[in-house]
C-alpha cells in the first residue's frame, strides 16, 4: 500500500496506526514482524507499539539514511525469490512458507533520500510478497528533486490518495473496483480512520506481547533430563548430546561428535548468545560427570559469561566440570589454554599409539578392560567473544590462529571439541590465510539475531530473528535450494536461564553436591582481579620452611595452571632483578619480592639493606624493615648509607626503593655489586622510575647481562625492545608486567603482586 502523504499529514498519522493495530489484532501472535521508518517524525507514528519490540515484534523505528539503508538490508535478506521462468513464473509458483510474514512501514522518507535508496524500496514492494514481505509507504512518490529521484508508483500496490475531506482509493493489484479502464479507483470517496484510542492500542499490544511471549515460551527444564531421571547417566564414549531449545514442540538435540565436532554461535551484543551457551553448559552438565566432560570456558568482554560456573565470596559452589575458567580474560591466557589443549591432544596421541587404537571410544574401552579408576573424558573448550583473542596481527594472534587450526582439524579424533562465539566473524585479520581452515571443521553454525555471518553469505534464514530464537545449520551454513525444506536447518526458541533464579541456583548446587567430596574448584584467571602475595601458595610454603632456595617471587604467570612468576636469586652472575617502570605499583612489586625471599631463608641467616630514595616508597619500605626484622637481620639505611652497602663485601640483599633517585656519583660500587655479588651471596633488588638512569648506572649494553631479571611495568614497546636487543611484543597496561630472565631467555606477561586494597602502609 501506498499513501501520496506522509505522516506529517494528521490523517496518514492516524490512519498508520489504526492499520498497524488492526494488522496486529488480526494476526496470530508472533506471526507479523514489523520494521518501521519515520525519517521526518522521529518515530512518533510508532511510539504506542514500543511494548511489542519487547516481544521481539517490532524494532525501534528508523529515523535517518543510515536506519532506512539498514532496514532495507534487512528486507532484502528476507526476500525468496521465486523460481521458474517467464512471465508467468511468479503466480504459477506456490509461495513459500514462513511462520511468520514481515511487513516494512515507512511514514515518512528521510531528508535527501536518494534514488538508490528508491529503487530499492521499489523491488522489494515488486519483490516481496511471494516471500512473506510486504510494504505500507507513506509519502509515495516523493517529491522529485532531480530527475534520478523522480518515481514512478511502486508496483503491485494499492496507492490511497489523499484528497479533503476524503481519500481515493486505487485498484488492488490484479484487480478493479471500476468498471472501465479510465477509471482505475473506487469509484466512492472514503473517509480515512480516526487514530484509534490509547487505551485500545495499549490493550491489544499487551494482550499480544503476552500471547507472543506464553505461545513461544521455553525453560531451562525443557533442556534438561526429567527430574526422575539420574544426574550423569549417561556415557561420553561416543559423544555428547543436549537439547539446545525446541523447534516448534519438539526438543532439538545437537551433539558433540566425529561428525559435528565442533560449533560456531554468531549474534548481536544482546541477542542471547550467554544464554545459549549457558544452556548449553547446565545441559551437559545435568547428563555427564565430570569424568566423562571437561570444560575449558574462557570469556573475553565483561566477564559475565561463565561467572556462575565459578566459586565466589556469596555463593562458593562450582560446576564441577570446569577445570580452568577465564573471566575477561587476557589474549595471553587464551593462549595458554590452547595450549594446554594441544598439549592434551599429544598425550592423547601417545597414548593412542601405546594402545594400538585409531579411535576415542577405543581408548576409552581399552581403559575399561585394563581397570584403569577413571575414564578419559571429552574435553570442550567454549570461547566467548573468539575474535579479541585473534585481533591484530602479532605473534600472539599468530601462534593462536595455528593452535586453533590444529585443534579444529585433529580434535575430533582425540575427543576434544571447540565451541566459538562471536558477535562478527569477518574482518580478523589473523584469519585471512586460515578462515577455510578453521571454519571448514566447524560444521554446526547458530545463527542468533544479528548473527547471519556464520552462515554462508546465500543462506538469509537468520533475517528477521526474533530474541529467544536461533537458527541451528548442520552444514556448515548453507542454505540449500531457495524456499525448499531444509533438513540440516532448524529455528529454534531457548530460554534465557536466569528467568528463575532460584530454580537456576537449585540445580548449581545440585551438581556441585554430586562432585567427588576430593574435587577441587577450577584454576580461575580473573582478568581485572589484583593478586597478592598473602595469597600465594609459594610463599605460604616458604613462610612454612618448604623452600629449597631463595626466590623473589614477583606475581602471577597467565597461564592454565596460574603457576607462581618467580625470579631465583642464586650465585650465577647477574642474579639481581631491577623493577622498571614510573607506576607507584614498582614499590609494591619490589615489596612482595623482598618480603618473599625473606621467608626463603631460616630465621636470622640472611641480611637485608632496605632504603628508600623516593616518597612513594617510604611507607613501605618502613613496613617491610619492620616485617622480616622479627625473621632476619635489617639495616635501614639513606643515600649516603647505600653507597657504603654497595660497596660493602658483605652477603646480603640490598632492596632499593627508587634508585634512580640516587644522587649522581653515589652508585659508584653498583657495577661492581652487580658483577661480582652473587658470587659471594649478594644481590640487588632495586626499582627504577626511569629505564634510562638504569641504563646509564648499569653500562648500558655493555653491562646488559649484570641484572639477568627486568621486570617491566609501564615502560613503552620500544624502550623494553633497545634493552632486551630484540624486538618484543608487548603492550604497557594497568595490572600487567613484562618479566625478563636473560639466564633462561624467556620473556612472559604476568599479574603483578600489589598490596591489598586497604593494607597500604
Amino acid at each position: 500500500m501506498t499513501i501520496d502523504a506522509s505522516a506529517t499529514d494528521p490523517r496518514v498519522f492516524g490512519l498508520i496506526r489504526a492499520l498497524l493495530l488492526r494488522l496486529f489484532a488480526a494476526a496470530p501472535a508472533g506471526s507479523l514482524l514489523v520494521r518501521a521508518v519515520d525519517g521526518i517524525g522521529g518515530g512518533a507514528v510508532f511510539q504506542p507499539f514500543e511494548e511489542l519490540a519487547d516481544a521481539g515484534l517490532m524494532s525501534p523505528p528508523a529515523v535517518d539514511r543510515q536506519g532506512l539503508r539498514d532496514v532495507l538490508a534487512e528486507a532484502e535478506k528476507w526476500l525468496r525469490p521465486a523460481r521458474g521462468v517467464g512471465s508467468d513464473s511468479v503466480r504459477q509458483t506456490r509461495r513459500a512458507k514462513r511462520d511468520r510474514m514481515l511487513l516494512l512501514v515507512i511514514a515518512s522518507l528521510p531528508e535527501l533520500t536518494e534514488g538508490e535508496e528508491l529503487r530499492r524500496i521499489a523491488a522489494l514492494a515488486q519483490q516481496g510478497p511471494e516471500s512473506g514481505l510486504h510494504l505500507i509507504v507513506a509519502g509515495w512518490p516523493p517529491p522529485p528533486l532531480t530527475a534520478e529521484t523522480t518515481q514512478a508508483p511502486l508496483p503491485r500496490t494499492t496507492a490511497i490518495s489523499v484528497r479533503n475531506p476524503f481519500a481515493v482509493v486505487g485498484d488492488p493489484p490484479g484487480g478493479s473496483f471500476g468498471s472501465t479502464p479510465e477509471a482505475p479507483w473506487l469509484n466512492a470517496p472514503v473517509l480515512l480512520d480516526d487514530e484509534p484510542p490509547a487505551h485500545l492500542v495499549d490493550a491489544v499490544c499487551q494482550e499480544l506481547a503476552a500471547r507472543s511471549a506464553a505461545a513461544s515460551r521455553v525453560t531451562l527444564a525443557d533442556l534438561l533430563p526429567e527430574p526422575s531421571e539420574e544426574l550423569w547417566s549417561a556415557d561420553a564414549s561416543a559423544g555428547v548430546e543436549t537439547v539446545v531449545g525446541h523447534h516448534g514442540d519438539v526438543p532439538l538435540v545437537l551433539r558433540f561428535n566425529d561428525l559435528t565436532p565442533h560449533w560456531m554461535v554468531g549474534g548481536r551484543s544482546g541477542a542471547g548468545k550467554t544464554a545459549f551457551l549457558i544452556n548449553v553448559l547446565y545441559g551437559l552438565g545435568t547428563r555427564y560427570s565430570p569424568d566423562e566432560l571437561a570444560l575449558y570456558l574462557l570469556d573475553f568482554k565483561e566477564g559475565v559469561s561463565f561467572a556462575e560456573f565459578v566459586p565466589t565470596h556469596r555463593d562458593r559452589t562450582w560446576l564441577p566440570h570446569a577445570r580452568a575458567v577465564g573471566v575477561e580474560s587476557d589474549r595471553e591466557y587464551g593462549l595458554a589454554v590452547l595450549r594446554e589443549l594441544d598439549a592434551e591432544m599429544g598425550r592423547r596421541s601417545m597414548a593412542y599409539k601405546r594402545a594400538g587404537v585409531s579411535r576415542f571410544a577405543d581408548l576409552r574401552a581399552v581403559a575399561a578392560e585394563e581397570g584403569r579408576g577413571r575414564p578419559l573424558p571429552r574435553v570442550l573448550c567454549v570461547i566467548d567473544e573468539f575474535q579479541v583473542l585473534l585481533a591484530g596481527n602479532d605473534p600472539t594472534a599468530s601462534e593462536a590462529v595455528g593452535l586453533l587450526e590444529s585443534l579444529a582439524r585433529k580434535g575430533r579424533s582425540y575427543g576434544i571439541h571447540l565451541v566459538l562465539a562471536s558477535q562478527t566473524v569477518l574482518g580478523v585479520e589473523a584469519l585471512y590465510a586460515k578462515r577455510d581452515s578453521i571454519f571448514g571443521q566447524f560444521p554446526v553454525r547458530i545463527a542468533l539475531p544479528g548473527g547471519g555471518d556464520v552462515l554462508e553469505p546465500t543462506n538469509d534464514a537468520a533475517a528477521g530473528l526474533p530474541l529467544g530464537s536461533a537458527v541451528v545449520n548442520t552444514a556448515g551454513g548453507l542454505g540449500g535450494p531457495r524456499g525448499a525444506t531444509r533438513g540440516h536447518e532448524r529455528v529454534v526458541r531457548f530460554p534465557d536461564p536466569h528467568a528463575d533464579q532460584e530454580s537456576l541456583s537449585n540445580l548449581r548446587h545440585r551438581l556441585w553436591g554430586a562432585r567427588d567430596p576430593e574435587a577441587v574448584p577450577p584454576r580461575i584467571f580473573a582478568g581485572y582481579a589484583h593478586q597478592h602475595l598473602v595469597d600465594d601458595p609459594t610463599y605460604r610454603a616458604a613462610l612454612a620452611g618448604r623452600a629449597s632456595r631463595p626466590t623473589a617471587l614477583i606475581g602471577r604467570m597467565i597461564d592454565v595452571s596460574l603457576s607462581t612468576a618467580a625470579f631465583p636469586l642464586d650465585s650465577s652472575p647477574g642474579r639481581h632483578l631491577a623493577i622498571l617502570g614510573s607506576q607507584a605499583a614498582g614499590s609494591e612489586v619490589l615489596d612482595a619480592a623482598a618480603r618473599s625471599v625473606a621467608a626463603c631463608h631460616p630465621p636470622r641467616t640472611a641480611r637485608f639493606v632496605i632504603c628508600s630514595l623516593v616518597a612513594e616508597g617510604d611507607a613501605l619500605a618502613a613496613a617491610l624493615a619492620a616485617e622480616i626484622s622479627h625473621r632476619q637481620e635489617v639495616v635501614v639505611t639513606d643515600a649516603a648509607g647505600l653507597a657504603a652497602e654497595l660497596a660493602d663485601d658483605q652477603p646480603g640483599y640490598r632492596v632499593v626503593f627508587g634508585m634512580d633517585a640516587a644522587p649522581p656519583g653515589a652508585l659508584t660500587g653498583l657495577r661492581q655489586l652487580l658483577r661480582e655479588g652473587p658470587s659471594r651471596g649478594a644481590h640487588l633488588l632495586s626499582w627504577w622510575r626511569g629505564v634510562r638512569r638504569f641504563s646509564e648506572e648499569t653500562g648500558g649494553s655493555m653491562g646488559r647481562e649484570d641484572v639477568a631479571g627486568l621486570l617491566f611495568l609501564n615502560v613503552p614497546q620500544a624502550d623494553v625492545s633497545l634493552m632486551l636487543g630484540r624486538a618484543v611484543d608487548w603492550q604497557p597496561r594497568p595490572n600487567r608486567a613484562l618479566l625478563h630472565d636473560r639466564h633462561t631467555d624467556r620473556t612472559v606477561t604476568v599479574v603483578p603482586f600489589v598490596q591489598p586494597e586497604g593494607e597500604h602502609p
